[in-house]
């Protein structure tokens, strides 16, 4: 079931959760972990249990790729999820 169909103050606070870790970002952003799946150094993630949130190191910003529940598996190719 949809989190917001079983309570709206928990889908808020879900959001509020997840907008909190990504602006630890900003001032760290090798926070996360390399993604496994990936391979790839830039490509780092944060934990909001239940989700992962995906994201991109670049020179000059971080780029949020992916939201996605842990239960779900991650698209096999990210270059395409941008």
């Amino acid at each position: 079931m949809n989190i917001a169909k079983q309570s709206t103050i928990d889908a808020l606070r879900m959001v509020d959760k997840i907008s909190q870790r990504t602006k630890e970002l900003k001032l760290f952003p090798l926070l996360g972990a390399e993604v496994p799946e990936y391979g790839k150094e830039e490509i780092r993630e944060l934990l909001a249990v239940p989700y992962r949130i995906i994201y991109r190191v670049r020179s000059d910003r971080i780029d949020v790729i992916a939201v996605i529940h842990s239960a779900r598996q991650l698209p096999e190719d990210i270059e395409t999820a941008e």
